[in-house]
Formats: structure tokens, C-alpha cells, sequence
């Protein structure tokens, strides 16, 4: 198959982890209003998993509007914390607040992924990770945000696993690449087993 794959995001981390896993893809943002979908997801009682999954789809279909001669791959990620959604920190003050009101406790990051080809969903899967933040002092946190710089503000929650992030848990349980807000392996398994990979 030699249909153009266009992953609908302008997240660097994403695009490398298609790149790494031997994914050819170009990545295209997809600009779509996420903070009102999320708003009216909210006040409908939906949870982070249905809108991680609906923002997904949103991407997807409006790229697919976009380049309908490809197969779109688009994905959210959702953090949730005891009720709250979490967003990207705008600035250095709202990734502290965050990091603040997750430190000492658990926290849920839902990644989901869709695929759109020829007007139609062709493919989707949602995952979740469990995340522990440590109960760290606010002398290390001024330490971490001096360190890890301005690439955390486009991570929800402040962090990058990959990096010294690690430094801020004391337990995660679930998938790695779903934490780094890509579904990967259940991705490369559809990829593979519609030919759009070798098998």
C-alpha cells in the first residue's frame, strides 16, 4: 500500500515515535478548537477517556477533509486528576501550580488514537496509564523547572518521562509510549496487519 500517511498533530514527540518505530509519515497540525470541545464535553459529564477519543476523532476527520487522498492517524491525550482535567501549562507559574496539585498522589493519563481513511474510522483504541508523583519539596521543584526549560510547557502536566520528569514518580503502571501520548504498539499492529507496514 502507498496511500500518504499524515499524522493530524504538531507534536514533536509523536512524530518521533512513528519516526524511531519506522513509521514514514508527515506530520500536519490539525487545528481544531480543543479547549471548547472540552468544555462542552465536560458540562455533558463526559469522562477524560471519551474526550481523549472524541478530540481524536475530531483531528482526524477534519484533516481527512483537509488531504482525503491519505490515511490520517491523529491522537489526544487527556490528564486527570481526582475529577480535574489538566491541560498544557501556558508558562512556568502554571506548570508549578500544576506539578503542586499532582505532587503526592496518583493521576490518570488516557492517550487515544483514530485512523480515518476514504470519510471513514477505520481504526481506534484508547489506553491508560497510572502515574504516582512523589510527595517532592517545592526547593526540587524550582530545581526541575529551571532544568527542564521551556519544552515541558507543551506537555500536559509539565513533565517529559523521557527526560528528568522521571525524577517525579515513585510509580507508574501502564504502557510507556501511552504516557508519551501515543498508543504505539496497537498503532503499528493495525498498520502492519492492513499492509501499510510489512508484516
Amino acid at each position: 500500500m502507498n496511500q500518504r500517511l499524515i499524522l493530524a498533530s504538531s507534536s514533536k514527540t509523536r512524530h518521533a515515535m512513528l519516526k524511531n518505530a519506522g513509521v514514514d509519515c508527515d506530520a500536519i497540525a490539525s487545528m481544531i478548537d480543543e479547549d471548547g470541545y472540552k468544555q462542552s464535553m465536560k458540562a455533558e459529564g463526559a469522562n477524560a477517556a471519551e474526550a481523549a477519543e472524541t478530540l481524536a476523532e475530531m483531528k482526524a476527520l477534519r484533516m481527512y477533509r483537509q488531504q482525503p487522498d491519505g490515511i490520517v492517524i491523529a491522537a489526544d491525550q487527556m490528564l486527570e486528576c481526582n475529577g480535574i482535567w489538566f491541560d498544557k501549562p501556558k508558562d512556568r507559574d502554571n506548570t508549578r501550580a500544576q506539578l503542586l496539585a499532582l505532587r503526592g498522589k496518583t493521576h490518570q493519563l488516557v492517550s487515544a488514537a483514530v485512523i480515518y481513511k476514504e470519510g471513514s474510522r477505520i481504526w481506534g483504541t484508547i489506553d491508560t496509564a497510572h502515574l504516582t508523583m512523589r510527595n517532592f519539596t517545592e526547593e526540587w521543584l524550582d530545581w526541575y523547572l529551571d532544568t527542564a526549560g521551556e519544552d515541558i510547557f507543551d506537555c500536559v502536566g509539565g513533565y517529559q518521562l523521557e527526560g528528568i520528569g522521571a525524577q517525579l514518580f515513585t510509580e507508574i503502571r501502564g504502557d510507556y509510549f501511552t504516557v508519551l501520548g501515543l498508543p504505539l504498539l496497537p498503532l503499528i499492529g493495525f498498520l502492519r496487519d492492513h499492509g501499510v507496514l510489512k508484516a
